[in-house]
């Protein structure tokens, strides 16, 4: 679990750093404001990202979180 976390965390400052927006057609997104989500499209630019869970028992969708996310 811990190297998921370290590899998520390179990648968002990666991301965050370079300021580009590019699209990754295989992460549909509608969060907005997401630093990593691509303003003109309803896609993430992050290559991968995290889902993790704020439950010990996830048993429906609300029970997990993108944590790739970063606020705008």
């Amino acid at each position: 679990k811990k190297f998921v976390h370290t590899i998520c965390k390179t990648i968002k400052e990666v991301v965050t750093m370079s300021g580009k927006c590019t699209p990754n057609y295989n992460i549909r997104c509608h969060v907005t404001n997401c630093a990593n989500h691509c303003d003109q499209e309803e896609y993430c630019a992050l290559d991968c990202i995290c889902v993790g869970t704020h439950e010990s028992d996830p048993k429906v969708q609300e029970c997990t979180d993108c944590q790739s996310f970063i606020k705008k």
